[in-house]
């Protein structure tokens, strides 16, 4: 059982590395604004983190469509 999921896995993660990639870059680019978000939360932090960062910003929302779907035949 834990083969197939380790397979499954590295197969997944062959077909979407750039999108993994952007995500991690893009959560590395937010991360001194989201420990202050985390750990004080201000509506002035969170427009200035939308109005600084705003790919890492649309990175993140638009990740869920950037995900292919693999399906078998």
């Amino acid at each position: 059982m834990g083969v197939i999921s380790i397979n499954r896995f590295l197969i997944y993660t062959k077909h979407n590395w750039l999108q993994i990639l952007l995500i991690v870059l893009s959560i590395y680019d937010l991360r001194i604004d989201l420990r202050i978000l985390i750990d004080f939360f201000t509506f002035s932090t969170l427009f200035y983190t939308i109005s600084h960062h705003p790919l890492a910003i649309t990175i993140l929302i638009t990740s869920p469509s950037l995900f292919k779907t693999r399906n078998k035949d």
